[in-house]
């Protein structure tokens, strides 16, 4: 498997250019399923999950092409109902073919989508959504099994929970549906409101906000293809902010959405840091000694779940001690050991890691167990002292593009050691 090499304790300058959403193309790349023709989207990264998703829709019988940061779906052809295990197993957002399936098909069989290792991640959400809509679901040999015996018709649909990928489904399968649905506490974040909502619209669907945590969609009888620039990442914004803050270095991230990192902003600043933004840049302006704060991950718009690893690496270096709740996945701390043996003092109990500052971390073989954890590595590669090296590296792969290339432009001294095949 391939790894990361960094050596330590290099100053950062520069501007580094976010690339678009992970967490807002693939479900768009699902929406695509719901029409019959050609979608095309710009400032689409290549990423792992891209592909995979790419390759689970050329399966159902899409044709897709990616190439200069432009993806294009052709789904006229798409006549395939199951998703396999072998191409569901590598990420959690294909649970997003099943709502367009149901809606296009009337049938779907979905095998129970893998991802990061982060604990438990149930689909149970999803499921009651389209079981609310008149789907008829059965699970079995590990395989959702779904069909619609009368078609897909409009529901009252309330979320236990404002889940994004809950959320996304249930708009996914509800936008083609006979009559009018109303789901309840949805997820607010920018991933449903600026991505998949927007192309849904231009797509011709009737989705109108009720109120902040509330959407009315009237079902219509066809969509059709649409064209759209997806949004900047904010989770990718975000890294590279606390990159500046671990390295104490003044870095500027371009095309992004300033508000979409209030959060974040709002923390860092307590931490010492201070931040110039224009309409699509933030400039960070670190703090020489970084305050410990404490934070809690809950949904946007508040701490996100996907920078929590970034974060706890930032406060290993910080003056104290934090604590460090975690309410999305409570056992979403597998970075902690890792970051220990960098030299971090992190203890980790009930959902809450509590952080102890200390002076200096040292280069260490690590071991990457998932996304944002691997984040977390390379931030604190950053600033120990001599050579760190990081395993399984795939998995950022699936979220950042190229983000060796993109750190070294800023001046750190990062290498991909590709393993032989």
């Amino acid at each position: 498997m391939d790894s990361f090499l960094i050596n330590g304790g290099k100053k950062l300058s520069g501007s580094v250019a976010i690339s678009g959403s992970k967490n807002a193309i693939l479900p768009v790349m699902a929406a695509a399923l719901l029409c019959s023709g050609k979608c095309v989207l710009h400032n689409v990264p290549h990423l792992l999950d891209f592909k995979n998703m790419a390759n689970l829709l050329v399966h159902l019988g899409a044709k897709v092409t990616h190439e200069a940061g432009t993806m294009t779906i052709d789904t006229c052809d798409i006549n395939v109902w199951e998703a396999p295990y072998e191409l569901v197993s590598k990420m959690r957002a294909s649970i997003y073919v099943m709502g367009p399936l149901l809606g296009r098909l009337g049938k779907a069989i979905v095998s129970f989508p893998g991802g990061c290792a982060i604990g438990s991640r149930p689909v149970d959400f999803h499921l009651s959504a389209f079981e609310k809509l008149g789907a008829r679901i059965m699970i079995e040999h590990g395989n959702i099994y779904g069909y619609c015996p009368d078609g897909l018709k409009g529901a009252v649909i309330d979320m236990p929970f404002p889940s994004v990928g809950a959320t996304a489904s249930a708009i996914l399968c509800s936008v083609i549906s006979e009559g009018e649905t109303l789901i309840k506490n949805v997820a607010l974040e920018p991933e449903i409101d600026d991505s998949l909502i927007d192309f849904l619209t231009l797509m011709g669907a009737k989705i109108n906000r009720i109120n902040d945590n509330e959407l009315q969609i009237i079902g219509v009888k066809e969509l059709y293809p649409a064209e759209m620039t997806m949004v900047s990442d904010r989770i990718e914004a975000g890294t590279f902010l606390l990159a500046g803050a671990i390295t104490k270095s003044n870095i500027t991230i371009t095309n992004c959405e300033p508000k979409h990192q209030k959060s974040l902003l709002e923390k860092l600043e307590k931490t010492g840091c201070t931040f110039a933004q224009t309409q699509d840049t933030i400039t960070i302006f670190p703090a020489e000694t970084i305050k410990p704060i404490d934070i809690t991950t809950a949904p946007y718009p508040a701490f996100p779940t996907d920078l929590q690893a970034q974060y706890m690496a930032c406060m290993t270096l910080a003056d104290g001690s934090c604590k460090i709740k975690e309410t999305i996945y409570p056992d979403r701390f597998l970075q902690a050991a890792e970051l220990n043996r960098l030299g971090a003092n992190i203890t980790v109990k009930d959902g809450t890691a509590t952080v102890l500052g200390v002076k200096q971390l040292s280069g260490a073989e690590v071991m990457a167990s998932d996304l944002r954890a691997s984040a977390a590595l390379i931030l604190a590669g950053l600033v120990a002292e001599g050579t760190t090296k990081i395993s399984r590296i795939y998995h950022i792969d699936r979220g950042y593009e190229k983000i060796e290339d993109k750190l070294g432009s800023l001046g750190a001294d990062i290498q991909r050691i590709v393993a032989k095949r």
